[in-house]
């Protein structure tokens, strides 16, 4: 089984503009309940310090999506984002339409189409580009957006002073400091690569 990357995202009027801090320090006591399905579904990659990609993923996200009441704690946060997860079940639908990690490299519209099938919103589909300039990139990340009432909208009517973001389930777990991921170029193949 795969581990498909997804990033759940949030749309919540920030109405004062300010930035979140970023100075919480991740609370481990809560991931006693979270902890089996966090090592499960959104694992690092790319080292062996889950924890250290959690704690990144607060500071870069958590701590914005706090300012929204459902999102407040570290708790609520990770465990909506693993409950959304759970819910699109993004490797199922990719699955569905003949989408596989493998060596095959996919039209960027094939993968974009079947989510735009299933969900009937407009996905924010990022990849990693070759750092040769050739003519592919691979998968590093699909964005699936929501309003502040969790209901699916099209990713591109984000504005600036509008989001926050709760990332995660990528490939490519800490390829960057800042992710790595550019918006795919739709005009060229798109490999999803299996994972090691």
């Amino acid at each position: 089984m795969a581990v498909v990357e997804l990033a759940v995202t949030f749309y919540v009027s920030l109405a004062d503009g300010a930035l979140p801090s970023k100075h919480q320090l991740l609370d481990a006591a809560w991931t006693l309940d979270l902890l089996p399905d966090m090592n499960k579904s959104w694992p690092n990659l790319r080292n062996h310090s889950s924890v250290s990609f959690w704690k990144y993923e607060w500071h870069k996200h958590g701590t914005c999506a706090a300012k929204a009441e459902s999102l407040n704690s570290q708790h609520k946060y990770f465990s909506k984002a693993l409950e959304l997860y759970h819910k699109l079940d993004l490797s199922s639908v990719l699955v569905k339409f003949g989408i596989t990690p493998s060596d095959k490299y996919y039209p960027f519209s094939q993968i974009e189409g079947a989510i735009e099938n299933v969900y009937g919103i407009k996905p924010k589909i990022q990849c990693v580009h070759s750092s040769k300039g050739g003519d592919f990139q691979s998968l590093g990340q699909i964005e699936i957006c929501f309003d502040s009432d969790f209901t699916l909208m099209d990713c591109e009517k984000q504005s600036a002073k509008e989001t926050f973001a709760i990332t995660g389930l990528d490939h490519f777990r800490g390829a960057k400091k800042a992710s790595g991921f550019s918006v795919c170029d739709p005009d060229i193949p798109v490999y999803y690569p299996p994972l090691p």
